[in-house]
């Protein structure tokens, strides 16, 4: 499984919400099998987002599509955003 974790600064997480919900890039037709939004305990104007999919090549397309997006609203919803492809490599719950 790969992670596509991208992390930024959001000026108001009311508003980035919302426009994460409206789905821009189409999350579930480019193969993000889940994702989870986290937020730091001391900043809740900040956040990390990460998407979950079965191949890397499904993951770079998803960064690709969200450079686009970023390039259109940075700066008025989201700013510097940092984004980073990672493989699971061990997994377990207790």
């Amino acid at each position: 499984m790969y992670v596509l974790r991208i992390e930024h600064p959001v000026p108001n997480y009311d508003g980035w919400k919302q426009a994460f919900d409206s789905d821009p890039v189409g999350r579930e037709k480019s193969g993000v099998r889940r994702y989870q939004i986290l937020r730091p305990v001391d900043d809740p104007n900040f956040v990390m987002i990460d998407l979950e999919f079965d191949t890397i090549h499904q993951a770079e397309a998803l960064l690709a599509a969200m450079r686009v997006v970023w390039g259109q609203v940075e700066g008025t919803i989201m700013m510097n955003p940092r984004s980073r492809i990672v493989e699971v490599a061990v997994t377990n719950e207790y």
